[in-house]
Formats: C-alpha cells, structure tokens, sequence
C-alpha cells in the first residue's frame, strides 16, 4: 500500500504548477488571434479593391460599347427613316469580347432649342443659306460580364440642307 501511495503523490505533484505557467498560453492565444484579426483585414482589404477594379474595367467596357454604338449611328444614319435605326443589344466585337454589346434606344428630333442651324460661310453664291439638321439620339452600352451598364445622350447634325427653300 505504501507504494501506491507514492505514486499518487507523484501524479499530483506533477499537475501542480505555479501561476506563471497559464501564462504563457494565453499569450500564445492572444497572439493567434492578433495575427488571425490581422490576415483577415488584409484579405478584406485586398478583396476590396479587387472589386473597385473590376466595377472600372466593366464601367470602361460599357463606355466603349455606348460610344461604338454612336459610332454605330452616325454611321447608320437615315433621317428619312427615324424609326428604322433603333438596334438592340448589337455585340460590339463578337471574337474578343461577346460580353460587350450596345443598343440606340432612341432617334428624334431635339425637343429643345432649334431643329435647324445655320452654316455660316457655306454658300454658293445667288443669296443661298445653307444649314444643319439637328436630331437627337439615346445609346446604352453595357457588359454581361462586369454587370455595368453606361447611358450616353447625343446629339446628331445632318446636312447641309439649303435653308432658302426650306423658309419659302
């Protein structure tokens, strides 16, 4: 029985300890979750800006998609046929990027201002004016890809038309 006995004492001596030695646990703790707060605001951060760049190339796409499709118009351009022009979802460049597409929502003539302006110094002689019509036009550019999507408003003038015989 004696020795069993020591053998107790010894296990409880063994688990006994001084308060300092907690210590150092819990400084490893802390300093885990230090350097896990840490990693976790960089990869925040850094996921953040990946997404603000990402918004700008698809604002950029979408910006060139709107402008191709006004290039598109004044390219396209009848006046005699208004309602003809209005494309929809036209892909601006099909092998390198099918995500970017356009469409003309809209050809009129301008609700503001004149819908005819002069050019001065464009005459042929014998009291002939000449002019410009003015007509107005509404392209959305946009990319799938980026979900963006860009309105641009322009305006469109056509001619020269002869302003003598318009007025007569």
């Amino acid at each position: 029985m004696h020795s069993a006995r020591k053998e107790k004492r010894f296990s409880l001596a063994r688990f006994r300890g001084t308060a300092g030695e907690g210590f150092a646990l819990v400084a490893a703790l802390l300093v885990i979750l230090i350097l896990n707060a840490m990693g976790l605001l960089v990869f925040s951060l850094s996921t953040q800006d990946i997404r603000i760049s990402s918004q700008m190339v698809g604002e950029k796409k979408a910006f060139s998609s709107a402008e191709a499709g006004i290039h598109w118009v004044t390219q396209n351009f009848d006046p005699d046929n208004l309602a003809g022009i209005p494309p929809d979802n036209i892909v601006v460049d099909p092998p390198s990027d099918p995500d970017s597409y356009f469409a003309v929502t809209s050809v009129g003539r301008p609700t503001q201002g004149p819908e005819i302006l002069p050019l001065p110094g464009y005459s042929t002689g014998g009291g002939q004016q000449w002019g410009q019509n003015r007509y107005r036009t509404s392209v959305a550019g946009a990319n799938s890809r980026y979900h963006s999507r860009v309105q641009m408003d322009a305006s469109l003038g056509f001619g020269p038309v002869e302003l003598t015989t318009t007025y007569r």
